[in-house]
C-alpha cells in the first residue's frame, strides 16, 4: 500500500488547494448578489470544487482558441467558453486540460462538449461541460475572447467570479 501524500512527509504536496465553497452556502450568504445558471452542467473534472476570476471564449465546434488561452499564464482563473451547446465535437480534451493544468488554471466551464473524460477526471483541474464526444473540432481559430457571453439567461463577463461545484455554477452580477 502506497503512503498517502498527507501521512508520508517525503512526497511533494504541490501548492496548497483554496478551500472548497458549496454555492449553496455562498448562495444563501450573497442572495440575488449572484447569478446561478440553470442549465445541467456535468462535473467532469478532477476537482469537484472551483472558482475565481472568468476569462471567457466564444467559439463554435472550433477549439483552437480555447487551446491558446489555456496554453497562456491562468493565474487560479477559469475560463467559460460558449460553444453555443454544440455536443457535435469536443472543444477540449485531456491534452488541451493538462495544459491548463500547468499553466494554472482553476477550472474549465464548457457550453458544449469535452472528449477524454475519464482522463480529465484524474486531473487537477475543474470541469464542468454538457456531455462529451469523441469527435474533434476544427482548429480555424473561429471564435472571440475576452467578450461577454450569455449562457442560459445570465451574462458573464471577463474578470467577474465564478464558483462551481456539484450543485451548480453561480456568477458575480
Amino acid at each position: 500500500m502506497t503512503a498517502s501524500p498527507a501521512s508520508n512527509p517525503t512526497v511533494s504536496q504541490g501548492p496548497a488547494e483554496p478551500a472548497a465553497v458549496n454555492t449553496a452556502d455562498l448562495y444563501d450568504e450573497r442572495g440575488e448578489e449572484l447569478a446561478s445558471i440553470a442549465l445541467q452542467f456535468q462535473s467532469l473534472g478532477g476537482r469537484t470544487h472551483f472558482s475565481g476570476p472568468v476569462r471567457t471564449v466564444r467559439c463554435f465546434e472550433d477549439n483552437a482558441l480555447v487551446k491558446s488561452t489555456l496554453a497562456s499564464p491562468g493565474n487560479g482563473a477559469v475560463l467559460v467558453v460558449d460553444g453555443r451547446g454544440s455536443l457535435r465535437t469536443a472543444l477540449m480534451g485531456d491534452m488541451i486540460a493538462a495544459s491548463a493544468v500547468a499553466n494554472g488554471w482553476a477550472g474549465v466551464v464548457i457550453n458544449g462538449a469535452i472528449r477524454d473524460r475519464e482522463a480529465i477526471a484524474e486531473l487537477p483541474l475543474g470541469v464542468k461541460a454538457l456531455g462529451s464526444n469523441p469527435r474533434k473540432s476544427a482548429k480555424a481559430g473561429a471564435g472571440e475572447t475576452d467578450v461577454d457571453l450569455l449562457i442560459d439567461g445570465v451574462t458573464i463577463r471577463t474578470g467577474t467570479t465564478i464558483w462551481c461545484d456539484p450543485d451548480g455554477i453561480l456568477i458575480e452580477r
